[in-house]
């Protein structure tokens, strides 16, 4: 169906847009600052990193044929400091999303009423899509809120910069009206570098 299939296109987007805001905020980091955590109760920027990855391997790794909790994941583990350098940090980001988007992009609309399961429970497969829709970005903003803190110096806006939104809105209001996703602006910016 044509909504099925916009559907995939739109959530294939907004996948993309948090995994870049993301990338945004590390990149302004110095490298110590990803393992900072301020008290026993707050995970460091490369442990919420680590949790990301293992829960994207977990869950989309063979997505509709096994349990999204597979047997060999360590969810107790993924909570526990064990990355030593900003590249172990980036190379668990970028092996969790390339496991989860491989997926993603390789399904099909007619599949999103399949049932697939996650700790038994079972779940539409557009079910699974959105409870990640929600997962993935609630770690993103820990990760940008955390940033911020840490960052030392000028803070590069990830969305529209503060006092900016006249601006913002003007430049917005000055073209033709269209219909598109409104993350193709930022996503655009990714493939024109």
């Amino acid at each position: 169906m044509e909504t099925d299939k916009s559907y995939l296109e739109s959530v294939k987007k907004l996948f993309l847009y948090y995994k870049t805001i993301g990338e945004k905020a590390i990149e302004q980091l110095e490298p110590e600052q990803l393992f900072v955590a301020v008290n026993d109760d707050t995970n460091s920027i490369a442990v919420i990193v680590k949790h990301l990855s293992g829960n994207m391997l977990s869950r989309w790794t063979d997505f509709l044929t096994s349990d999204g909790e597979k047997e060999w994941r360590n969810r107790d583990g993924e909570f526990e400091q064990s990355f030593m350098t900003k590249e172990e940090v980036i190379a668990s980001w970028d092996k969790g999303w390339k496991c989860f988007l491989d997926t993603l992009d390789a399904l099909k609309s007619e599949q999103l009423s399949q049932i697939i399961y996650i700790r038994n429970e079972g779940h539409t497969v557009m079910e699974a899509i959105n409870r990640q829709l929600a997962h993935y970005p609630y770690h993103i903003g820990q990760i940008v809120f955390y940033a911020k803190m840490l960052k030392q110096t000028e803070w590069t806006s990830l969305s529209i910069p503060k006092n900016k939104s006249n601006d913002y809105n003007a430049d917005k209001f000055s073209k033709e009206k269209s219909t598109k996703h409104f993350t193709d602006d930022e996503l655009g910016k990714l493939k024109r570098k």
